[in-house]
């Protein structure tokens, strides 16, 4: 079987995915989980590697950590990039995917792919200084350098992957989150 890859996308792959979830909408639901551990002050680890998608309980190819720290002026060690900062990640790397995707299922070639995505936080919210101010990101920009076909056919391919963004969708609509404490 030929295998046929558009922007390194294994278009076969993608559609067959498609037709399988429209033929089944139950496997398109996906549970994916990370687990933290503190390590000291503000350093903390993650781990992801086991999810459940397809109907099934499935594991990545190999278990990947992920360090969080803050950097020594806010009080940490400087171990890893803060929450926020992995949150930007999420951000771009949800978009950049989309836009790989989008881009081989609608046949516009990619040659490059770059993003730069930034957010403002003031700590005066994070610090309880002022009620007033979020504790959150109060702005996030995103600023993206493709190349390969037409301008017009790339800023759509954004668009599009900017339309399906699991990432971008729980920071402009929002999700529940539940916070259980088992503090035996």
């Amino acid at each position: 079987m030929t295998t046929a890859l558009a922007n390194g996308v294994d278009t076969g792959a993608l559609f067959a995915t498609i037709d399988a979830v429209t033929a089944d909408p139950r496997i398109a639901e996906f549970r994916f989980r990370a687990t933290n551990t503190w390590v000291s002050g503000t350093h903390n680890r993650s781990t992801i590697d086991g999810f459940y998608g397809a109907g099934q309980e499935l594991n990545h190819a190999e278990p990947r950590t992920y360090d969080s720290d803050h950097p020594a002026v806010l009080v940490g060690a400087d171990q890893g990039p803060t929450g926020p900062e992995f949150l930007l990640h999420a951000l771009a790397a949800c978009l950049t995917g989309g836009i790989a995707n989008v881009a081989a299922a609608r046949g516009v070639t990619l040659t490059e792919v770059s993003s730069t995505v930034e957010g403002d936080i003031d700590l005066r919210g994070i610090l309880g200084l002022d009620e007033r101010v979020r504790n959150g990101f109060s702005q996030l920009r995103i600023s993206f350098h493709l190349r390969g076909d037409d301008p017009a056919k790339l800023r759509d391919v954004v668009e599009r992957s900017a339309a399906r963004s699991a990432v971008l969708d729980v920071l402009t609509h929002g999700v529940a989150v539940r916070i259980d404490v088992d503090g035996g």
